[in-house]
């Protein structure tokens, strides 16, 4: 007989297939209250991460997602399950959830709907900070070095996803959002997170790469939406017209300078420095008139710097600018390499291609002042943040430019960021620093009334000298950079150490030198001999600074003509004193320093809107000003005599720097340590010297090195046939004396012939 069985339990229904429970029992959503809700769609959250993404309602996790444009959200796993469907709690599209039965809030994406597009994406409001408790506190020091590496916008992976960081300093704005394509412009969608102690704000935007593009939607600091602003420290904007700030490519490129670079720092000063100027957009242009690439442009730079035996180009400013006419002389993208000519990394390709090719970069800089457009740095937040409320201090006329608050911590920092920026992530060289003399002193091109003395009654900006000080001290501790000031007053100890009193730049520019010697240049030889102190009062002064010689880009510009135009005479007479004047130039002590064109004699006066006269080349005048500027080059180069003691009294001594009636200047050139000494003499008169007789400091044989009146340089090929033989008795206190042909308009030099 079997056993008894067990009677079953009934079975339970089983729920109908149209009814399937939901993935979580969501308890009823907590709504946040009105005057919360109407800051979320109106765009006024101070503090958007205590109100969206994730947060603890009664003890659970719950979730408020703002997204206009959405019908529908649901918070899903990784694998698209549904967490939780949100609830719509405000008609403009706030959404809110609480996990009732759950502790901890899961991960989650979002899926969104509108009518039937579905898309999912990452909810910014639940990534943690990117930057630290010490970026706050270095950046309120006014010590953040590196400041780039932490604000502006960077492609990166945070909490293990892939999108972009924003960082921005504006501490007086009640709300800062990151706006785009991406979010529509619309400032509600991206508010960013404020860091208490700095003034900074920050966002992860996930899923975001390079090449969008983003501006910033500030409320200022008395409720009112500002004009949108780029970012500060942008390393790449849109071309012109077009402000927009974009997300820069990493700079991962591999560099191929490292011989170059591992050379470190250089002492300059007893090298040939000879530096081509060049405005970038109009050196050459292509078909059509178009202005070239980096890519383009930079080995054609470097084979014509290369040919003409030039160490150094000098960029005029490559940070990004709005107002093309400007040249780059008013920038708003102190961290960002014009888009006019490509990309960052075609920037730094370039620079690499002039580095392998033994030519040295040098990029002008302006930390003197900055634009006022509206998309800029010009009342940032709402206030005076950059610059200087007061216009006495915070606004050149001249320009119609803003002044820098160099002493407000955060701005210093800023700009020295940004020399330290250009020299150590794109291997420039040098800055030359613009304006400088306008950054030193509070009158500057100011009338009484129009300026505020300093604390001790001066005219001296005291808190430009302290950033112009920690800059060059800066880059000398954390580069291998240089600087060279644009500096035109008698401001003592520019390219001095700042630990013996002086601002700490490596050179100077000298701008007296300049003035005189064109002043004197112009004149009719007829009238020189009045002049003659022109030439020789900057000898008193050559060795107070370690200076360059400048015929830069100021002096071809608004109505001054070209360097060639400035030349008194008929077409003869002015490549002659053009000729003679280059001459002059290169064996004076000082480094050189000339403007593209007037190494070939450019006639019309320089424009940035068209290329140089590039066919004048076609002509044997201006061919032969070329070649003669390639073979002082060259014969600077290897001559120590000529640059070795540039900056050092013992390495210039008069032969005759007094004779006035012949317009003739006489002198040597030593290089010490057993070089040779170099004898030049000018003529700076129209006619032929016959058995002119000049002291030499020992007998023998000395070689005619270079003659500007060659013919291969369009000369009539008068002097002294290569060879002089010192045989004389002293003459002009020198031990010895040689009887010398000076040709018309010349300079010729001299080297004893060992």
């Amino acid at each position: 007989m079997s056993a008894p069985t067990k009677p079953k339990a009934p079975r339970k229904p089983r729920a109908k297939s149209a009814a399937k429970p939901a993935p979580e029992a969501a308890a009823p959503a907590a709504p946040h209250d009105e005057a919360t809700l109407e800051a979320i769609v109106r765009g006024r959250l101070s503090d958007p991460f205590a109100v969206l993404g994730p947060h603890a309602d009664a003890g659970r996790p719950a979730l408020t997602v703002f997204a206009p444009d959405a019908g529908e959200v649901e918070a899903i796993d990784a694998k698209g399950k549904v967490l939780a469907a949100l609830e719509r709690i405000h008609p403009e599209g706030v959404f809110h959830t609480r996990f009732a039965r759950r502790k901890a809030m899961p991960a989650y994406r979002l899926r969104l709907r509108a009518g039937e597009h579905v898309w999912e994406k990452e909810d910014p409001f639940r990534f943690g900070p990117v930057l630290g408790e010490m970026d706050e506190y270095l950046l309120a020091e006014g010590r953040h070095e590196e400041l780039w590496t932490k604000l502006g916008a960077h492609v990166c992976s945070h909490e293990g996803v892939e999108g972009v960081s924003f960082g921005l300093w504006a501490p007086n704005a009640r709300r800062v959002s990151v706006v785009g394509h991406f979010n529509a412009w619309d400032g509600r969608r991206h508010p960013m997170r404020k860091r208490l102690g700095g003034g900074l704000w920050e966002l992860f935007v996930p899923g975001m790469g390079p090449g969008e593009i983003y501006k910033f939607e500030i409320v200022g600091a008395y409720g009112e939406v500002l004009p949108l602003k780029a970012d500060p420290l942008a390393f790449r904007m849109e071309v012109p017209p077009g402000n927009a700030s974009i997300v820069a490519a990493p700079m991962d490129r591999p560099w191929g300078d490292g011989a170059w670079t591992k050379k470190g720092r250089e002492d300059l000063r007893g090298k040939p420095v000879s530096i081509y100027e060049v405005h970038l957009g109009s050196w050459r242009r292509g078909d059509d008139d178009r202005m070239l690439s980096y890519a383009e442009v930079g080995p054609m730079l470097a084979d014509y710097v290369e040919e003409m035996g030039f160490t150094h180009v000098e960029f005029l400013p490559l940070s990004e600018h709005p107002f093309a006419p400007s040249w780059g002389y008013q920038p708003i993208g102190m961290f960002a390499p014009t888009s006019r000519f490509g990309e960052p990394r075609d920037f730094a390709a370039m620079v690499d291609h002039l580095h392998q090719r033994d030519i040295g970069v040098i990029m002008d800089w302006v930390p003197a002042h900055f634009p006022s457009d509206e998309h800029g740095l010009a009342r940032f937040d709402g206030t005076a943040l950059y610059e200087h409320e007061d216009p006495r201090l915070g606004f050149h006329k001249d320009w119609n430019t803003l002044i820098y608050n160099f002493g407000r911590n955060e701005v210093s920092n800023f700009l020295r960021a940004s020399a330290l920026y250009w020299l150590n992530e794109f291997h420039v060289d040098a800055l030359r620093v613009d304006a400088v003399a306008s950054m030193l002193y509070l009158d500057y091109s100011r009338d009484a009334g129009e300026w505020i003395p300093n604390r001790h009654g001066g005219r001296e900006n005291l808190d430009a000298i302290d950033f112009l000080r920690d800059v060059n001290r800066q880059v000398g501790e954390r580069s291998t950079g240089q600087t060279i000031a644009e500096e035109s007053t008698a401001f003592p100890g520019v390219s001095r150490p700042v630990d013996e009193g002086g601002l700490g730049f490596d050179f100077k520019w000298n701008m007296g030198w300049m003035h005189d010697t064109l002043q004197y240049i112009q004149e009719d030889p007829i009238n020189r001999r009045w002049h003659h102190d022109k030439m020789t009062f900057g000898l008193h002064y050559a060795f107070s600074e370690n200076f360059v010689l400048p015929i830069s880009h100021d002096e071809v510009v608004h109505g001054k003509g070209s360097l060639l135009g400035k030349m008194p005479g008929d077409r003869w007479q002015k490549f002659a004193n053009l000729r003679a004047y280059l001459g002059w130039m290169w064996t004076h002590p000082g480094k050189k320093l000339l403007f593209m064109g007037s190494e070939f004699g450019q006639d019309r006066e320089w424009s940035h809107d068209r290329s140089l006269d590039w066919h004048l080349l076609d002509d044997d005048s201006h061919k032969g000003i070329q070649r003669l500027v390639r073979d002082l080059n060259r014969v600077y180069r290897d001559n120590p005599g000529l640059h070795r003691l540039d900056c050092d009294p013992s390495g210039f001594r008069w032969i005759d720097g007094g004779d006035a009636d012949n317009n003739v200047f006489s002198f040597l050139r030593m290089g010490g340590d057993g070089d040779p000494a170099v004898a030049v003499i000018c003529n700076m008169a129209p006619v032929l010297r016959e058995d002119f007789r000049v002291g030499l400091p020992s007998d023998g044989a000395w070689k005619e090195i270079f003659n500007s009146d060659a013919t291969e340089y369009g000369g009539t090929g008068s002097g002294n046939g290569g060879r002089v033989s010192a045989d004389g008795e002293g003459w002009h206190g020198q031990p010895v004396s040689a009887s010398l042909t000076l040709p018309p308009l010349a300079c010729v030099i001299l080297r004893p012939d060992a």
